[in-house]
């Protein structure tokens, strides 16, 4: 009887992984979570960076957010470029950050960018981040 307690114990853990897999479905990229960073964004004369591009998540509890930095020359500082609010039903959707940093002056120029996709999960009293996706990629910062 060992033998059989051990291929049921077995069949029931292969059934549980197949019921936490997400399903196949024709599209499997709506499955994806995903964050992606445009290669252009925008510094105004006011020194104001605006930086975009599009994100994908499903199954969030809490609030959901598209975060960004950017950083020229020393990637070790970075500056903070806004933050908007995702909706996580699993299609695709463009953000956009706009934000003037503090200690950091950006340039039109060669630059790299990070977005993260982040839900504040709620937890008891104190919500806790909990990354879906994060994406860098060197972008170039247009004037305008």
């Amino acid at each position: 009887m060992p033998v059989r307690s051990a291929a049921l114990a077995t069949a029931a853990g292969a059934a549980l992984l197949l019921l936490a897999a997400p399903a196949a479905t024709a599209d499997a990229g709506l499955l994806t979570e995903s964050v992606t960073v445009d290669p252009v964004g925008r510094v105004a004369a006011d020194g104001s960076v605006t930086l975009s591009g599009t994100y994908r998540c499903t199954g969030a509890s809490g609030p959901v957010y598209v975060s960004s930095t950017a950083s020229q020359g020393d990637s070790s500082v970075r500056a903070g470029i806004g933050g908007t609010r995702a909706t996580c039903d699993g299609l695709e959707h463009p953000w956009v950050n706009t934000g003037k940093p503090d200690a950091v002056v950006l340039k039109p120029g060669a630059a790299h960018v990070e977005a993260t996709l982040m839900e504040l999960r709620p937890t008891g009293i104190v919500p806790l981040p909990s990354f879906h996706a994060r994406h860098g990629q060197d972008v170039m910062l247009a004037a305008g």
